[in-house]
Parts: structure tokens; sequence; C-alpha cells
């Protein structure tokens, strides 16, 4: 699969994983919390589902392809 994030949008997901993932984990939020887990996730591997049907690619290559 091509990876369709660039830096900044992988880098803003990452930070906002971690944060909803520790307010969680602190019980300042729900459980809900720790859907943080899910753009986490999407920062680690570059590849956000959500942008595939759109053809969003917020990287300025095409991308590496994984195998």
């Amino acid at each position: 699969m091509t990876k369709n994030m660039g830096t900044i949008d992988r880098g803003l997901r990452a930070v906002l994983g971690i944060v909803l993932i520790a307010l969680a984990a602190t019980g300042t939020v729900g459980w809900w919390g720790y859907i943080g887990v899910v753009p986490l996730l999407t920062a680690f591997v570059g590849i956000c589902p959500a942008y595939l049907p759109f053809g969003i690619k917020t990287c300025k290559s095409g991308g590496a392809k994984h195998a």
C-alpha cells in the first residue's frame, strides 16, 4: 500500500493519539479516550484508510510502497 500521509499530518495524529490515551489512562476522560490508538496507529504506518476513497494525500511525494 502507498503511504498517503505527510510528516505534519503524522506528527499531529501521533500527538493527538498520545494525549487521548494519556487522558483516558489518568481518568480525565472516559474509556472512549482509548480511541487515541487509531490516530496513533495511522501515524505509525503512514496510511489513513479514510483518505483512500477520496484520493487525499498529504505527503509531497507519491510515498513509499509497502509490501
